[in-house]
């Protein structure tokens, strides 16, 4: 039985390194086999089983809606500027109602090896011990618009990247849990949820687990033709 029953996607972005491909839809609506990226996410977290979803919008955010209106355990937290990733989460803790909570960005496109991204991170939540738990990837098991790593392990502790740091052996798959007391001193309404993983990782709070399956960043169109061709040759189409 799942314990953690709400999660988020992070929508509100326009994304604009798809270029022309978001002139007409938000990112979310972009198609891989004729599919919206977001619905990939939605019907896993369906499946987890996740009760309650809230997705933030702001560019374009009617089209979200419209498209997807066919599920009733959805619900909206509308930007009318986009606050980024820690103040889109933060102006949407209301909705979210539980202290602990899935959050997802719109834009990863991933196969589950063993178990599920979300039981896997479900089992290894440890709210008495961490404030945030991140879903990373090794990089060889990442595809689409990746360069690098950008956390290492050290002393079974998650460490984000220092400038100038290379050859990185994880990458943050844009999936995690968080604990919302996380927000509680925060004034900022406009912040990036990296800020909050530093603020856990310095009070070694900041968990991990490391993904078994495959992911797929698609932030570009080069990585949307990527991601698609190898799905297509894989599987003729992308899996549920």
């Amino acid at each position: 039985m799942s314990k953690i029953k709400t999660a988020m996607i992070l929508a509100a972005g326009r994304g604009v390194r798809m270029r022309e491909l978001t002139d007409t839809k938000p990112k979310p609506l972009i198609e891989i086999c004729q599919k919206p990226i977001i619905r990939y996410i939605v019907e896993k977290m369906q499946i987890h089983p996740i009760k309650r979803i809230v997705i933030n919008t702001c560019y374009k955010g009617d089209m979200i809606k419209t498209a997807l209106a066919d599920y009733n355990n959805i619900v909206f937290s509308d930007e009318e500027t986009a606050l980024e990733t820690g103040g889109g989460v933060k102006k949407a803790l209301p909705l979210l109602q539980d202290e602990s909570f899935f959050v997802s960005n719109a834009d990863p496109v991933w196969l589950d090896k063993s178990t599920s991204v979300f039981k896997q991170l479900e089992a290894a939540w440890n709210p008495e011990k961490t404030d945030i738990l991140l879903a990373l990837i090794p990089v060889q098991n990442a595809k689409g618009d990746v360069k690098d790593g950008n956390y290492f392990i050290e002393n079974n502790k998650p460490r984000r990247q220092r400038v100038g740091e290379k050859n990185i052996p994880y990458l943050f798959m844009g999936v995690q849990i968080i604990h919302s007391r996380i927000f509680k001193h925060v004034t900022n309404t406009v912040f990036s949820l990296r800020d909050l993983y530093d603020e856990a990782e310095r009070n070694n709070r900041l968990g991990y687990i490391i993904f078994d399956g495959k992911w797929y960043h698609v932030g570009t169109p080069e990585a949307l033709q990527e991601t698609e061709t190898d799905l297509i040759r894989k599987f003729e189409c992308l899996p549920h």
